[in-house]
């Protein structure tokens, strides 16, 4: 179910996310994954506060770091560090714009203390796989801030999933079998999640994004070479997400 027909057809997108999700939750390089969510949480913190009560970023931040098992100590430092002390201030969040193999284009979240390292470690991932840094604004444009949401349902209980997505607001639903991909606006992303849960809906992932507003067709050796591009830049330290307006068929994510 699409709500909104301009936009298009995620399910490449929906896949691959959901693939990463569960790549994330059981992932072997646990103290990358770690020290990722660290920083999302002390910029969350630093720019919001540190009660997450009053702060709606770092209650989403720490559910991601909950979902791929960080420990609750390390969570509570991360805050710490980011309202007590020096080590919080010195981060900075950066954006980079880029363009893939085959036409891809891709958007890089980064979090650092280092600007110099960080564009360094980005350009060189870039390189190595065919990719190169645009100009500012080159990129950024084709994506939308979302609020996105995915329940894992089985059967008939997705179609009441679907159902209350829109009662709650909504902005667009997508179903890919058992995965439901809920977007938002921003502003109402809250209002949707509560609503959700108040229903007894689960929501396996939340987090505020990036949507493509259209994406490209990429099969064969260059679907290879896009998912290798993602994968080198998501490993990267201080890289904590990266968007491509890639659609890939599902037979080679089925692969990965």
């Amino acid at each position: 179910m699409c709500l909104r027909p301009s936009i298009p057809a995620m399910s490449g997108h929906s896949k691959w996310s959901q693939i990463k999700r569960q790549k994330g939750a059981a992932d072997a390089k646990r103290g990358n994954v770690f020290t990722k969510m660290a920083r999302e949480i002390m910029v969350a913190a630093r720019e919001g506060g540190g009660d997450p009560e009053m702060n709606f970023r770092l209650r989403l931040a720490m559910d991601r770091a909950r979902a791929v098992n960080m420990p609750k100590d390390n969570i509570q430092r991360a805050i710490d560090r980011a309202t007590g002390g020096a080590d919080g201030a010195q981060l900075e969040s950066i954006v980079y714009e880029a363009y893939g193999p085959a036409g891809v284009s891709v958007l890089i979240e980064a979090t650092t203390e280092n600007r110099n390292r960080t564009a360094s470690e980005v350009r060189a991932a870039l390189t190595r796989h065919n990719a190169k840094l645009g100009e500012a604004g080159s990129v950024q444009w084709l994506f939308e801030q979302k609020g996105i949401l995915e329940v894992d349902a089985k059967g008939a209980r997705a179609d009441d999933v679907e159902l209350a997505a829109i009662d709650a607001g909504a902005e667009d639903v997508e179903r890919d079998n058992d995965l439901v991909t809920i977007y938002t606006t921003p502003r109402d992303f809250e209002r949707v999640k509560k609503a959700l849960e108040a229903k007894g809906i689960k929501i396996a992932s939340a987090e505020l994004s990036r949507r493509p507003t259209s994406t490209v067709r990429v099969e064969g050796d260059n679907a290879q070479k896009v998912l290798r591009l993602v994968e080198a830049l998501e490993d990267l330290e201080d890289v904590h997400k990266v968007h491509a307006n890639f659609d890939v068929p599902e037979e080679v994510l089925e692969a990965v």
